[in-house]
């Protein structure tokens, strides 16, 4: 197919062999029109790589991370066209041939009926090719060497200065393990505190950072011992920076705060410079996780962001930390989205006091909320609070906000939502976190005493209750505001840590632990007090009263009159240390009876995956 038949804007002749020849252009204004054809789009890890064709010659290319939503929604197609606004043309290690890394770009066409072709060669080798005479490009300016520069402004320029001169400052997009000169301008957007370490190579120091350039990708930066002990004064909190003479590896999934595949490591020896007098607000990028899908990050290091439409908004409590005896302000919040789930956000500090307040006057409006770098419990089931880099924006302007709210004013509105952490659904065999999905017998749990070592893991188990333990401690006085634990006042009522308030009364809500048993083995699960209010069949108010005034064989008989019960479960699995000792502890996320109609639906599905072996 011949370019000039391409519908909309054709390919770019020669495109491929400007950038192989200009491989680092020192901003978006000085790269020419550049068009080329999307060919063999497919994922690499987290990114999107393709080669990129002009008609006649094809580099291979990778899409930054953050178009990989428009892959996924269609807008970015192989045989499709892309304008390219700004790059970075690298070697390839221990290879011949370069890569071409787009950091911005705008899609010109979807899928064309074919790849456009005219005589077209793969770039190989990392020579220059030269370019056609029919192709227009902005000529190259006569450029000094970095000496010349810091030779004639060597009088009045500062370092930092004198660094953003010598060379190109590269987006954090473009960086890689392999580049060994770079240099970046970022601003430092989370600074955490100088620590000590004691582990089995002796004692040291650590102290990482998170850097944020002006497209708003984020890395982290992490210094150990003498290079900690040495910026650690260096770095404050929202000051730009010239960073260079790091090192990059793949991030540790495990301690990772920013949605970077690197990680940077700064030693002694690297170069960091204040930018002086110059600032700049990098803007937030989000990487939003639905409520439904907050299951798997409970307990985990993860942070992760969420959007919603905001339902409620508590008074603010008084909360007294152990650490140090004293008292910081706290606010929930419960926000709703489109998966017809509620989570509670918890706000702390000045995000519950200033932001909260704002909140609380406009909760009526049912306006939207992004929360930036929350942190998933287990509280009530599943729950997020903040962080001291937590960000809170309301009605932002994303097109994820103007989706939510669009859903909500058609439909949201009046639909009947549950929290994600009462129950994450067990109506569909299908869904992606029933009580259908990942189901396990008891021994895939019990049999690997590591599982769930270095964050929760989540089952689904059908079994029966075996044994409910009649003289276990069952419940736990509660305030009938926040649900923490009461103690009994001197003279009378209760007191509530959480609130700092005396209350006449107070309610009992279920802790407890039963025994289950499935056709491979049993095992002991932690039972809240939603879940253990439906398996009982009563409130723990009702069944204490039941103990007290009916006696103990009455008591005795509603437990009994629980089990043999067959239900699905929805379990996480974590290591509790107890006594210097590590133990599988196995928690109850949500319950259903069984629907044996669902069930029988679920067990011929999973034989036809047999059958079809």
């Amino acid at each position: 197919m011949d370019a000039t038949a391409a519908p909309a804007m054709p390919v770019t002749p020669g495109a491929v062999a400007y950038v192989i020849a200009n491989p680092a252009p020192a901003s978006a204004d000085d790269v020419p029109e550049t068009v080329v054809q999307v060919v063999d789009l497919k994922p690499i890890g987290s990114r999107f790589s393709f080669m990129a064709s002009d008609g006649k010659d094809k580099i291979k290319a990778i899409l930054s991370t953050h178009f990989a939503s428009l892959v996924h929604s269609g807008k970015i197609q192989n045989l499709g066209l892309l304008r390219i606004f700004n790059y970075a043309c690298n070697d390839i290690p221990n290879k011949q041939g370069k890569i071409l890394i787009i950091t911005k770009c705008e899609v010109v066409s979807p899928a064309l009926d074919a790849e456009i072709k005219s005589e077209v060669k793969v770039e190989e080798e990392p020579a220059v090719l030269s370019k056609p005479a029919s192709i227009v490009l902005k000529p190259r300016q006569d450029v000094k060497s970095a000496s010349q520069i810091v030779s004639e402004q060597r009088g009045n320029a500062a370092p930092a200065a004198r660094l953003a001169m010598t060379r190109r400052v590269h987006p954090l997009l473009s960086l890689n393990p392999y580049q060994g000169n770079w240099v970046i301008k970022v601003r430092v957007t989370s600074k955490g505190n100088l620590r000590s370490y004691r582990n089995a190579r002796g004692e040291g120091h650590v102290f990482n950072v998170e850097l944020t350039d002006e497209d708003g990708t984020q890395i982290q930066a992490t210094m150990f011992n003498e290079a900690a002990k040495k910026f650690y004064p260096v770095f404050e909190l929202g000051k730009v920076y010239y960073i260079s003479k790091g090192s990059l590896r793949i991030a540790n999934k495990q301690f990772k705060t920013v949605q970077n595949d690197y990680e940077m490591t700064l030693n002694e020896s690297a170069v960091v410079e204040e930018a002086e007098g110059e600032t700049f607000i990098p803007p937030v990028q989000y990487n939003f996780v639905k409520i439904d899908m907050l299951g798997p990050y409970v307990g985990g290091r993860e942070l992760v962001d969420i959007i919603g439409v905001l339902q409620s908004v508590s008074p603010t409590l008084s909360i007294r930390r152990k650490i140090d005896n004293e008292s910081i302000p706290k606010r929930d919040i419960v926000i709703a989205d489109d998966s017809n789930k509620t989570v509670t956000v918890t706000l702390w500090n000045d995000l519950a006091t200033t932001v909260g307040e704002e909140l609380l006057d406009m909760v009526d409006s049912a306006p939207i909320i992004a929360v930036k770098s929350l942190k998933v419990s287990d509280f009530q089931g599943v729950s997020v609070s903040t962080v001291g880099k937590s960000t809170l924006v309301i009605n932002p302007e994303l097109p994820e906000a103007e989706k939510l709210k669009a859903w909500y004013e058609s439909e949201g509105k009046g639909t009947s939502m549950a929290s994600v952490g009462a129950s994450m659904g067990a109506s569909s065999p299908g869904s992606s976190r029933s009580l259908y999905s990942d189901r396990v017998f008891l021994s895939h749990i019990t049999s690997d005493p590591d599982l769930g070592q270095d964050k929760p893991v989540f089952f689904s188990l059908h079994a029966h209750i075996s044994h409910i333990k009649p003289d276990q401690t069952m419940w736990y006085r509660a305030c009938n505001t926040c649900n923490k634990k009461v103690t009994e006042s001197i003279g009378s009522g209760y007191w509530c840590e959480g609130c700092q308030k005396n209350y006449d009364e107070c309610a009992l809500r279920y802790i407890m632990v039963i025994k289950v048993s499935d056709p491979t083995g049993e095992a002991w699960l932690s039972l809240f007090n939603d879940q253990a209010e439906r398996i009982i069949g009563c409130s723990a108010d009702e069944l204490d009263r039941i103990r007290k005034e009916e006696g103990d064989d009455r008591f005795q008989l509603k437990l009994k009159e629980a089990t043999w019960v067959p239900h699905l479960f929805r379990v996480s699995v974590a290591q509790n240390e107890y006594m210097g000792e590590k133990r599988q502890r196995i928690t109850v996320r949500s319950e259903s009876p069984v629907d044996f109609a669902n069930e029988a639906k679920y067990q011929l599905e999973e034989i036809s995956k047999l059958t079809a072996c």
